[in-house]
Formats: structure tokens, C-alpha cells, sequence
């Protein structure tokens, strides 16, 4: 057992520093107390600002956060007020030149003394990836974690992370549940199988009982569209144990609607009233021509698969009592499916078990055995051995060469155990636990000033990939080549090829864009009827494919605002209300002016993240479009602001609310920023669909007609959506630095500073000829010394 309290005090001491402060030179001084100290004083502290007890540092994100912002009030004119003070321009330029190179100076003397990124942590996602890598596992270990603290929606920012007793506990539970699978699986036969299900195995098995299993008719498994819970479930597919399973359907519809096929859900859990959740597997549209669909899904013990019709917009049966009966969906007129066959595989996506042996034992036989403590291990001189495979291991687990003095502590807790027990197995396991617990595993291992190849392959491998570097990076490494920047944009392309590349758009996108909120809430039905799980999925993944299309063809950055064209399948495109689009695969549509869509910012999947369900807010909508595509920080509203609560019965506008929210004029300084995009989307519902009038689509009752209008931080006015997103264009630099700096904080671990803001601009600048190129700007940021230093 390995002693959790040398690791607490290791980490404590990487943690814990001293908060240097400055004081700030007697000319920036002299113009706080001469312009600013009346209205923010302990006794008057104004929008919550207190100059004299602010903190001279920059130290902290929020403290440096602070004197910025001090910096852009004054530079745009609007601290001191005019009415208030005239202080003359060229006065106000000096202040703001003085306090932005003492922030600078500040945050570049922290830089140089401790890098410009404090010590990070694996989240965990990468946690989890990396002990899958290591072990050649596939446990879903996130699930055994508590979720993390989120900084603009980043899991990774240095200044969120903590570590407590709780998180080391949870740690090492996570190691032990990855070796004890491993292990496991190394010292027992192989548990992969594949079986299929024929129609009659598929079906209920008491055809003269009302109940929620498909029904069997000529020859086939057919479940009707019918909005019983758990109608279409298939105990057949139990999990008998945890793992990953592959489903193979065929399946053709039933009475298929006159828009197109009969589109249908695969979902997984227990279907049980005690366990109601259920999981998404994935979707199909099934036509009268039957067709195969291939899904994967980890299954716990117990669960199963449910198969139905899963459009709410198709006509639905109606079954008493919450069962189905043989033989009462046919003569309803309903659409339904009809499986053909299952084949059920049980797999392992990451590693065989063979490799799993290796990854453990090396080339070293093991004589495996259903019972796990009578798998045998032979090793000719077993300490000798044992040291050899952990030094291999470390290498692997510290991403970098270690020397043997280094894992000699580690190897000799191996040795204890193996005089203990006389198990090289338990005494394998045991060391590599001591090894998995280290700080520099579960640490990026950064030292100040430039990285050196490993801590690079490390940085590289945890942005693109979410996980540990492979055996090429590696290599690279250890031969001192990926300083070389030609060497380092092969890598790029390398692990940004096919999968790598979907994979890095997808964990972008979840901490982005938000979209890890996708479920957070459900559009009310009855509101914004046709909305439902084939939807929001769909909406996902046409905001995935965008982005990968962006990726592959490395398009321009302005394309997140607008385009004239989309990813849709058939059920999303009529979602929308667009024609022409067919089959359940996702292809490129041309959109046409009259449909109101264009770019990421009207994507189905950005509205329902940045709405609740029920109403909109162009503050939310704002404060997300501001800060997460137009680069723009909204600060936290003072406390002593209450928020808007919207007028549910429609009585008053959002925009007349508003309005006299903001005439505090501690309020319109931020809603100068917030309220144009807000309202520019104003016209797209909860659910991500296109309206002219607010209140309930169904009711009659005159509804207040929608005014997406309003006027630009700057000054300019639009009139619509349409309008906003040309003025947004007219300045693609700020979209593409706003993008910058979005990766530098998702591929370092901290967001750019002040002190960072030329460097950001170099990045941009260099892929201006491609038009500010999505995959240019990656390609700049990692090679950018914001991304090779620490």
C-alpha cells in the first residue's frame, strides 16, 4: 500500500508560492488618486471597485483581470466619466502606456521566475486516456471521478485545479480500478465473443402477455411508434458483465411516413422504473428497404439495448396502462420498425488481451487461469526482472527517459512485496501502483523558459490527442528533433489524420464551445414541439463535422460567423425547415439566404447550449458569444446588480426589460458588449429554430414580434442577424485571435495574459494570407514560443 502523505507533501510545495506584489509607479499612482479614488473607495466603492485596497499584482488571473480592465475603461473613454472629470486624451494615453507595461513587466518577471504556466495536472479525460494507453484498458474511468471545475469552460486551466486529500483518495481508487482491469485481463482468458440474434430471440417470449418487448410478425422483431417508456427494450442484449459491445441491426420501417424513412433511437440501460436513465447509442433511419447499422457502447451489467421509433413528430399508437399488447399497433396506422437480426460482439477498443500481457509482463509467458490469483508468472531471476519491466513502465508513465536511481524507491516497495508474497504478479502490480501514484505522472513535468523534446512531445500529444505521446513522438524526442519546426508540423498532420483529427474536435468543442451542456436542459414539448433526441444529436454532430470540415480544408476563420453552407442528415434538415436533404449520414447542404443559417454561431447545438429550455436571454447569448467566438471577457456583474428575470407572460419585451435594466449606468458599460450579439440571435427559439414573434407558437393571442436590431460596441447599427454578421466580418483578425487564444489555453493549461497579447498577434498575422485558416492558426499557435516555453 502505497502511503498517500509524501505525495501530499510534494504537491503542497509545487502548489504553494509566494504572491509578489509591485508598487505601482508614482505617475499611474498620481492619476487614480487625482481621477478614480472619489468613486471607488472602501466608503464608495463603485461596481464593486475599491482602488485602495486593490492588490498591487498581477499575481493572479483575477487580480491581473482587475488592473486590465482599469487599462480598457480608460483607454475607450469611458473612465473618468466625462461628466465628471476632464482629463485630457494625451494624459489618459500616458496612464494607460504606464499601467499596461507595468502589468507587462510584472507577468513577465512571473514568467521568467516560474513560467508563464504554473504546474498542471492530468484532467481527467486525460487520466483516464493515458491508463488506457499504459494498460491497454478501455474502463470508463471518468465515471469514477468527481466532475472538475470549469474556467471558461476549460477543465485544464492551472488556477482551477486543486489537490485535496478527497482527489488523492479518488486517484488512487482510479489506479487501482485500472490495474485490477488490466491485470485482469492479463491473467485470464479472453472474454471477446460474437453471437446474433435472430428475429424469434429478439422478440418477447409470452406473445399472449401485454408487455414492452417487440412483437413478432412475419418473421420479424416490430416495435410501433408509441410514447410508452421503454417500449422496444430487448432483454436479449443483456450485459451479462462491464464492457464494450458492438450491436450490428438490420432493420426496414413500417409504414414510413410520407417526409421519409422511420428514424430510430438505440439507447442503452437497465429499463426498469427503479433505473430510468437511459444512455445514448445512437440513431438510424430505417427504410422500406431493410439496411444494417453498426453502433458501440460500453453496457454495464444489467443493462440493455432499446430500439424504437424515436422521431416525436411521427403519429404515435396509443397503449393503455403503459404495455403493449400483440397485435394492437398494427391496425393504429402508425409508422414502426422491423429488426431482422441483432449480432451482439463483445470487444476491446484499445488493446487485445495479448497486448495487455505485454504492456504488463514484456515478452514474459503467463499461464493464465479463470480464477486471476492462480495465473502463474515465470521469471528466470525475479527481483532482476521486475526492476527491468518498471524502468520500461516508468519511461511510459513519465513520458520521458528516468533514470535507474529515480525508480530504484519504486522497485524496491516491488521487491517487499514479492519477499511478502512470493507472487511476481502482486509484486508487479504493486510497483506499478507506486509508479502511477508519483507526482510525475500524474504532473506535466515543465521546467521555466523553453521545453525541452520530451516536455514538447508531452504538450503536443495531451492538446491533439488527450493523451500520453505514442512511440513516434517519443523517438522524436529522445533523438532532440522536434525543436525543428518542419519536424513538428509532420507531427501536427500526423496525429491530426482521420480519427486523431475528429477526436481533437470533438474535446475542442466540448470545452469551447460548451457543448458538454448539450443535455444540461430538455426545450419544453409543448412549446417547441418536434424537438428530440435524434435531433440534438444530429445538432451535434453537424457542429463536429463543421468543424472538421474547417480542419481538413483549413477554411477561414470568418466561417464561424457566416457560411453558405452546412453538415445536415434528414431529420435535421426538416428539422430546420430545409428541403432536399435525404438518408441519415451527414452530408454538405448549400444553404440559401431565406433560411436563416450560417456559420457555427446559428448551429442548433450553440442556441440550445445558450438557452435554458424554456425562454431566451440575450445576456446569456451575449456574455457566450462575446467571450467565446468574438474574444471579447465579460466581467461578473457587481453584487449588488440583481439579474433579469424575464416576463413570463409576455407582457414585456426582453428588450424593454433591458432597457431599463441598463440605464444604471453601472450596467451599460457591460451591456455595450453584450447586448448586440444577444439580440442579433434573438430570433432563434430554445430549440434552436428560426422565429418572428415571441410567446408560444401554438396560441393564437397576438405575440410581440422579434427586433434583432441594435447598435455595435463602436457605434454602427444593424438591423438583423444577417447585418450583425457582416459587421463581425469586417474584422476577422479578432475572431482569429479570439481562436488563438482559445487553444493556447486548451493546449497549455492557461489562458494568454496581458503580457501575452503581441505574442498572440504574431500568430495571427502569420496566417493571414490563408484568410486567418482554421487549421493554419493551430498549426501557428503550437509552433508559436507561447506554446514551446512554459
Amino acid at each position: 500500500m502505497v502511503s498517500p502523505r509524501p505525495l501530499v507533501a510534494l504537491l503542497i510545495g509545487l502548489l504553494t508560492g509566494p504572491c509578489l506584489s509591485a508598487a505601482l509607479p508614482p505617475a499611474i499612482d498620481q492619476f487614480l488618486t487625482a481621477h478614480c479614488v472619489d468613486c471607488h473607495s472602501p466608503d464608495n466603492a463603485e461596481a464593486g471597485l475599491d482602488l485602495q485596497s486593490l492588490q498591487r499584482s498581477v499575481e493572479t488571473t483575477g487580480l491581473a483581470n482587475r488592473w486590465v480592465r482599469i487599462i480598457e475603461r480608460v483607454h475607450a473613454g469611458e473612465m473618468p466619466p466625462p461628466e465628471d472629470a476632464d482629463v485630457e486624451a494625451d494624459h489618459a494615453a500616458e496612464f494607460v502606456k504606464a499601467l499596461g507595461g507595468w502589468i507587462r513587466d510584472q507577468q513577465n518577471a512571473s514568467a521568467k521566475r516560474n513560467g508563464r504556466v504554473p504546474v498542471r495536472q492530468l484532467t481527467n479525460l486525460q487520466l483516464e486516456r493515458s491508463l488506457h494507453d499504459l494498460l491497454g484498458i478501455d474502463l470508463p474511468l471518468t465515471l469514477a471521478m468527481a466532475d472538475e471545475q470549469r474556467t471558461q469552460g476549460f477543465t485544464n486551466i492551472v488556477e482551477s485545479q486543486s489537490m485535496s486529500h478527497f482527489q488523492l483518495e479518488q486517484h488512487l481508487r482510479v489506479v487501482d480500478l485500472a490495474l485490477d482491469e488490466a491485470f485482469r485481463r492479463a491473467t485470464t482468458p479472453p472474454d471477446e465473443w460474437k453471437k446474433r440474434l435472430p428475429a424469434e430471440k429478439i422478440v418477447r417470449t409470452r406473445p399472449k402477455s401485454r408487455t414492452r418487448e417487440p412483437e413478432l410478425i412475419d418473421g420479424k422483431a416490430v416495435v410501433w411508434s408509441g410514447r410508452v417508456i421503454y417500449y422496444g427494450r430487448i432483454p436479449a442484449t443483456t450485459a451479462k458483465q462491464d464492457g464494450w459491445y458492438r450491436f450490428t441491426v438490420r432493420a426496414s420501417a413500417l409504414k414510413s411516413p410520407s417526409n421519409g424513412g422511420v428514424w430510430c433511437t438505440i439507447r442503452s440501460g437497465r429499463n426498469v422504473s427503479s433505473a430510468p436513465l437511459l444512455a445514448w447509442v445512437g440513431a438510424f433511419e430505417a427504410t422500406e428497404d431493410p439496411k444494417e447499422t453498426t453502433v458501440e457502447a460500453w453496457l454495464n451489467k444489467g443493462d440493455m439495448l432499446e430500439i424504437r421509433p424515436g422521431d416525436l413528430t411521427l403519429k404515435a399508437g396509443r397503449f393503455a396502462n403503459g404495455q403493449i399488447g400483440t397485435g394492437e399497433g398494427g391496425p393504429q396506422d402508425v409508422p414502426g420498425v422491423a429488426i431482422d437480426w441483432i449480432e451482439v460482439e463483445r470487444f476491446h477498443p484499445h488493446a487485445d488481451d495479448a497486448q495487455v500481457q505485454q504492456f504488463l509482463f514484456g515478452k514474459h509467458a503467463v499461464k493464465t487461469n479463470q480464477d486471476p490469483a492462480k495465473a502463474e508468472l515465470k521469471l528466470d531471476d525475479p527481483k532482476k526482472e521486475i526492476g527491468r519491466l518498471m524502468a520500461l513502465f516508468a519511461r511510459r508513465a513519465f513520458r520521458r527517459p528516468v533514470p535507474w536511481e529515480d525508480v530504484v524507491p519504486y522497485v524496491q516497495m516491488a521487491h517487499q512485496t514479492l519477499d511478502d508474497s512470493g507472487d511476481p504478479i502482486e509484486a508487479l502490480k504493486t510497483g506499478y501502483r507506486a509508479l502511477l501514484c508519483s507526482p510525475r505522472f500524474l504532473y506535466f513535468q515543465e521546467q521555466p523558459g523553453r521545453l525541452d523534446d520530451h516536455a514538447i512531445a508531452t504538450r503536443l500529444s495531451y492538446m491533439l490527442q488527450g493523451s500520453s505521446p505514442d512511440v513516434e513522438l517519443m523517438k522524436l524526442a529522445a533523438a532532440g528533433k522536434l525543436r525543428n519546426r518542419e519536424v513538428l508540423l509532420q507531427q501536427i498532420d500526423r496525429l491530426l489524420e482521420g480519427p486523431g483529427g475528429r477526436q481533437f474536435i470533438r474535446d475542442l468543442a466540448d470545452q469551447w464551445l460548451d457543448l458538454h451542456l448539450i443535455d444540461f436542459t430538455e426545450p419544453d414539448r409543448r412549446l417547441y414541439p418536434g424537438f428530440d433526441v435524434i435531433v440534438q444529436q444530429s445538432m451535434l454532430d453537424e457542429t463536429h463535422r463543421y468543424l472538421e470540415e474547417m480542419l481538413r480544408e483549413d477554411l477561414p476563420i470568418g466561417l464561424i460567423i457566416d457560411s453558405d453552407f452546412t453538415f445536415l442528415n434528414s431529420r435535421l434538415a426538416r428539422y430546420y425547415k430545409i428541403d432536399g436533404v435525404k438518408g441519415d449520414v451527414l452530408e454538405r447542404v448549400a444553404l440559401k439566404p431565406e433560411v436563416h443559417r450560417g456559420g457555427l454561431l446559428t448551429h442548433g447545438s450553440i442556441m440550445k447550449v445558450t438557452a435554458n429550455g424554456t425562454t431566451t436571454s440575450p445576456v446569456i447569448r451575449g456574455v457566450w458569444v462575446s467571450e467565446r467566438l468574438l474574444g471579447r471577457e465579460i466581467p461578473p456583474p457587481p453584487e449588488s446588480i440583481p439579474a433579469i428575470e424575464p416576463d413570463v407572460r409576455g407582457a414585456k419585451s426582453i428588450r424593454e426589460l433591458l432597457a431599463k435594466h441598463t440605464s444604471d449606468a453601472s450596467c451599460a458599460s457591460c451591456h455595450r458588449d453584450i447586448d448586440p450579439p444577444g439580440f442579433a440571435l434573438e430570433n432563434f427559439d430554445p430549440s434552436g429554430r428560426w422565429r418572428t414573434k415571441y410567446g408560444n407558437p401554438r396560441k393564437k393571442n397576438k405575440m410581440p414580434p422579434i427586433d434583432a436590431g441594435f447598435t455595435m460596441p463602436d457605434g454602427r447599427e444593424f438591423k438583423d442577424l444577417q447585418s450583425f454578421q457582416e459587421l463581425v466580418l469586417e474584422n476577422p483578425e479578432r475572431l482569429a485571435a479570439n481562436v488563438v487564444g482559445k487553444l493556447i489555453a486548451f493546449g497549455t493549461g492557461a489562458h494568454p495574459r496581458f503580457a501575452d497579447r503581441e505574442a498572440v498577434d504574431q500568430i495571427v498575422q502569420q496566417t493571414a494570407d490563408s484568410g486567418y485558416g482554421f487549421r493554419s492558426l493551430i498549426e501557428a499557435t503550437i509552433t508559436s514560443p507561447l506554446f514551446l516555453n512554459k
